[in-house]
Formats: C-alpha cells, structure tokens, sequence
C-alpha cells in the first residue's frame, strides 16, 4: 500500500472543505483518460503549446542558449507523453548537441511508454528516466557537472496556488546552478466560454478522469465510493482566473475507507475539490518570480495567445 496516498486522502477528506490532491489521478487508468483528453476539442491547452514548439523551435533554442561544445541535461517534469518535448528533442539531436533527456513523472507506466516510443522515434537519444519525486531527482542531478535546462510544460504550475507556486519555484532555483535555464510553459487568463469547456468536456472524460481517482482508493485504499452518487462539477471566473474541478455528492451519505479504519460523512451537495488550474498573466508571474534568483528570458506565445512558454534563467 502507498502510506504517502493513504496519509493524503486521510488529509484531504478530513479537511473542511474536503479536497483530494490532482496528482493521485495518474495511475494507468488515469494515465489513458488525461491522454484521450488531451485530444479532445475542448482541451486548447496541448494544442496552443504543441503550436509553440512546432512553429517556434528554433526560436526556444535560442533563448535556451544552449552550446554545441557544452554536454548538458534536459530535465522534464512530469513528462506524460512528451509529445511536444520530442520536436525539441529532435531538432536538438539533429542539430548536433549533446544532450541526455531525464523524464521525470510519478508514473512509472507513462515513463516506460515514453522511453519505449523515444527509443523507436530518436534512436540516438541518450535517455534517464525517473519515476520520482522532482525534487529528490533534482538534487541527485545537482551533483552532476552539466549545464541543465528544466522543463515544466503543460501549465502543470496551475495546480498549486500562488503561494505554493512561489515555493516551488523557489526550492527549483535552489536545485539548479547560475546559468541554468527553465523553461516554463503557462496558460493564460481568457474568458469562460474558452475555459470551462476544457475542464467540462461533452463527452464526459473530464468526469470519468476525476471519478477515477474515487475507484482508485475503492482499489487501493479499500474505500466503498458510490461513484454514481457524484457528479462532477467544473467552475471558473475570469476576474479570479483560477478554474476548478470538483466532485459533488449527490445525497446524503457515509463512504468507509477501511485501509483507514475511518467513515466519511457527505451531505447532499457536499463537494470535494479535486482539481485547481491557475491561469496567468504577466503580472501574476512577475509576483511569482519576485524574491527569487530566476529572470526571464523571453516569451513565446501561440498565435491566439492562449498560451505561454516562458524561457527563464538562474541566476
């Protein structure tokens, strides 16, 4: 049994109000569904990024800096796919750096896809990956001399508040070295009738992938989760620039959670946060990188500007 998840749903559950922690979506089954939605008409996000590093590779190149005679790591965390990954991956290659790409993702069945599909498609391409925590990896690769770039794509910041944002990147800075770069991929603040529908898909996958992650602790943690006693429930306003996913219960009632020894009580209406996804401007990622050793680069946008790519250094 995981005692990290177990300690987290016991955490999450027992807090008013109730939340459950987005990165317990990602087992295989959870895995499949972010992958189907990811292609759905709905979800801009992996289309706006993939049209940056398609159309603008040579341009994050350049402001990577990066030197043909300097051997350096290309760090990715939570790599899923790495679909968009793979052009720069490709053109670096091509263009003949030495580089050694490390994914670094907490599941372990998404690195074993990717490292299979890199090894067909780049067949060239030295690759360490780590099914790991970002941080531990980080300060095991800190003892390496190479230069390093970190990647962290996909706007995965926008899961933690501001706060929690500012620390992250704070402890990332403390893990890497003057001169090291970090490539920052965020979305942007847009209206609602863009938003919501990407957290609220009409084919329901969004909600199958929340509800998912209730059948994971009915497998892994023995929960007795009715999941057709919950609907999911996405909200967003644009003056507040945060979306957010939720579970709520559709009556009155108690879920056991036997690996816990403990029973949950949910009202009718209760909800459980499930999910945040922080959208961005300037000025919030300005406030972010304040008071840290980090300064940006560059910007790259996609043509509609729903999405950035921010090419920061340390300093």
């Amino acid at each position: 049994m995981n005692e990290q998840f177990l300690a987290d749903v016991a955490s999450g559950l027992n807090a008013e109000p109730k939340y459950l922690l987005s990165k317990y979506f990602y087992d295989k089954r959870g895995d499949e569904l972010f992958m189907q939605i990811m292609s759905l008409p709905e979800y801009y996000l992996t289309r706006a990024e993939m049209e940056i590093f398609s159309s603008q590779t040579q341009n994050i190149i350049d402001l990577l800096g990066v030197r043909k005679d300097i051997p350096f790591d290309l760090i990715e965390l939570g790599a899923g796919d790495g679909r968009k990954t793979k052009m720069l991956l490709a053109a670096l290659l091509k263009e003949g750096y030495d580089i050694e790409y490390v994914p670094v993702d907490i599941s372990a069945n998404v690195l074993e896809h990717l490292t299979n599909v890199l090894g067909r498609e780049l067949p060239g391409l030295k690759i360490r990956s780590q099914a790991s925590d970002y941080f531990k990896t980080l300060r095991k690769l800190k003892q390496r001399e190479r230069s390093k770039i970190v990647l962290y794509l996909g706007s995965n910041l926008g899961n933690l508040t501001d706060a929690q944002a500012r620390k992250f990147i704070y402890e990332l800075g403390a893990n890497l070295h003057k001169g090291d770069k970090f490539l920052l991929g965020v979305d942007q603040i847009k209206s609602a009738d863009i938003v919501l529908p990407a957290y609220d898909d009409s084919q329901g996958v969004t909600r199958d992938f929340n509800l998912n992650l209730l059948h994971r602790i009915n497998e892994e943690l023995n929960g007795n989760f009715d999941l057709s006693q919950f609907r999911h429930i996405a909200e967003y306003r644009e003056e507040e620039g945060v979306a957010k996913s939720f579970l709520q219960s559709l009556k009155v009632q108690e879920v056991r959670i036997r690996s816990l020894k403990q029973s949950f009580h949910f009202s009718a209406g209760e909800k459980i946060q499930m999910e945040i996804s922080r959208k961005y401007n300037q000025a919030i990622i300005d406030n972010i990188l304040d008071k840290t050793d980090f300064e940006v680069l560059g910007v790259l946008k996609d043509r509609q500007e729903y999405f950035a790519d921010y090419v920061i250094e340390r300093r």
